[in-house]
């Protein structure tokens, strides 16, 4: 052993500063394409292999995209079709075609890829209530999520943990049932002044809503004075999505 360290002393005395800085940084390309391939394909294999010993069905992992470039691909073709006349609220086919597929294809839950991480879509609501509420130690947002959740609104999306559950125990009272009940009244309200069959974008009361109650706890004003703000935000929202998607 002895013998073997002292040869490898000679050598190393022996041989010039350019071969011992080439070596090293040889051995440091090395390294670092170990860890690439640890992070692009040897792991998400393993990740693969768990989920489906679980009984989870999904798509198979393609190496560093996953399912990135085939969900642009579904969605260009679903955008460039016009939308069928016959069944004007079946959007999930053309706003998500390649969950739709996978639905059809593995079931309501199942897992899909983005790039090297898994994604577990859950669709029963018991199962959602028991993710969110009893697992939320182990339910955590991903490192792209909260980058962009600070830079398009910051606050209670961007936060886990501890901090989650503060802000979160800040904002309940105004989720109560009693004052969502005034908000249903307007629902039926404007259902009732409708004109043909009755029709609600529910999606945008909600919206306001959560405006008005963001608006109140943060600015003291309310939803339709802080509105310009919220438009601004949705705008930079949009252009965030459309260049993910360019």
């Amino acid at each position: 052993m002895g013998g073997v360290f002292a040869g490898a002393l000679v050598l190393l005395r022996e041989a010039s500063p350019w071969s011992v800085l080439g070596g090293a940084a040889a051995a440091l390309v090395l390294w670092w394409a170990v860890q690439v391939l640890e992070w692009a394909w040897w792991a998400p294999r393993r990740v693969d292999r768990a989920l489906r010993a679980q009984g989870l069905s999904g798509t198979q992992y393609r190496f560093l995209w996953g399912d990135i470039k085939e969900d642009q691909r579904l969605t260009a073709a679903a955008l460039a079709q016009p939308v069928p006349t016959d069944r004007p609220h079946d959007v999930l086919p053309r706003v998500a075609p390649l969950l739709h597929r996978v639905f059809q294809q593995h079931g309501k839950l199942s897992f899909t890829w983005f790039g090297p991480t898994p994604r577990i879509t859950v669709t029963d609501p018991e199962l959602v209530r028991e993710v969110l509420s009893t697992k939320s130690g182990d339910f955590v947002k991903t490192n792209l999520a909260i980058r962009l959740s600070r830079l398009l609104v910051g606050g209670l999306v961007a936060l886990d943990g501890e901090k989650w559950v503060k802000r979160r125990r800040i904002m309940n009272p105004a989720f109560h049932a009693e004052k969502l009940k005034r908000t249903s009244g307007r629902w039926e309200n404007l259902v009732a002044a409708s004109v043909g069959p009755p029709e609600l974008d529910v999606w945008t009361e909600f919206q306001n809503l959560s405006g008005d109650v963001i608006s109140r706890a943060a600015f003291s004003v309310s939803y339709e004075e802080g509105r310009r703000i919220f438009l601004l935000q949705a705008e930079q929202a949009e252009r965030v999505v459309r260049s993910f998607r360019s």
